[in-house]
């Protein structure tokens, strides 16, 4: 039987199109012809993770990434398929890892220690590694210390190499060898003086050994004549101070006594602040006073009189 063309082309076509899906499903991570259980996991970030990235158990796959939807919180959720011949206990762990320096990711089991195992469509725990990159970046950051500290070492190297710090430099060691020169001219000086007028040194320090020995041969005599010092300067302070509070006392009782009589109306100071007639009288004769002075400027005539002599010249009369 002979077959036509058109229908080897179909066929091809066919079998194209089913290659074609299988090849697709598969790269997405679903193998049709395989049994595989699901399961989720939640993350909070998933940047570097894709579609049919690997799922590890200690390095070795056991699944893919079959589909990641982004939910309205703004977390992840990210579907696993794992083959049916790896068993999941319910208390693992989905951990999304670094593969490499470029930020690439995927997902490791942690498996648990649990007897119960995970059953299809679970969602299990999940937690996120560190990335490498985020790994060195205390190392960067000491790396970039050092290089730091490293570029400000050079560059006193390089003020040291400098010709005129170099100078300055010589001329510093210069100077330093002259001040020790001169130390040591210093220091012989001195001990040639000290060696010939030892025995004026040696003179003076017996001077002192004897006066010391005296002031402690004296001791208990010195400390009864400050003893007595202090009596004296102590009874001459209680001798002032008892003066000044009996003239104290006294002063108040003299005070209090005149306050005393001051208020009982003795005395004119007495009588002018407790009787009213006194200052009455005194209201009154001010007042008359007021006004015997206002009628005297209105009219002098009638308090002055003035008498006019008349004497003549050679005259034995007088006239009025």
């Amino acid at each position: 039987m002979k077959i036509s063309n058109e229908t080897k082309i179909g066929a091809l076509t066919a079998i194209a199109i089913t290659v074609l899906i299988l090849g697709y499903n598969f790269l997405r991570g679903n193998d049709i012809f395989s049994r595989e259980q699901l399961f989720y996991a939640i993350y909070s970030h998933v940047d570097g993770l894709n579609v049919s990235k690997p799922v590890l158990v200690n390095g070795f796959q056991i699944g893919r990434i079959s589909n990641m939807r982004l939910q309205h919180s703004g977390k992840t959720v990210v579907e696993f398929k794992i083959s049916k011949d790896y068993p999941i206990p319910e208390n693992s762990v989905a951990k999304l890892i670094s593969t490499d320096l470029l930020g690439n990711k995927a997902v490791e089991f942690e498996l648990g220690n649990s007897a119960v195992f995970a059953e299809n469509k679970d969602t299990l725990r999940s937690n996120v590694e560190r990335s490498l990159a985020e790994s060195v970046q205390p190392v960067q950051k000491k790396v970039e210390t050092i290089i730091a500290k490293m570029d400000s070492l050079l560059t006193s190297v390089n003020t040291i190499l400098n010709p005129g710090f170099a100078n300055n430099f010589d001329r510093s060691f210069k100077s330093i060898a002259n001040t020790l020169a001169t130390l040591e001219s210093t220091s012989k000086r001195v001990d040639g003086l000290v060696g010939t007028e030892g025995g004026k040194v040696g003179k003076i320090l017996s001077n002192f050994e004897s006066i010391s020995t005296n002031l402690r041969n004296n001791n208990d005599r010195i400390a009864r004549i400050v003893s007595n010092f202090d009596k004296l300067s102590d009874q001459a302070a209680k001798v002032n101070i008892q003066e000044t509070l009996t003239n104290a006392n006294k002063a108040v009782s003299d005070l209090q006594v005149a306050i005393n009589k001051i208020n009982n109306g003795k005395g004119s100071l007495g009588l002018l602040l407790n009787d009213d007639k006194m200052y009455n009288n005194l209201n009154n004769a001010a007042e008359s006073l007021d006004k015997l002075i206002v009628d005297v400027k209105e009219n002098p005539k009638r308090y002055i009189s003035v008498d006019f002599s008349l004497i003549q010249i050679g005259g034995k009369g007088k006239k009025k």
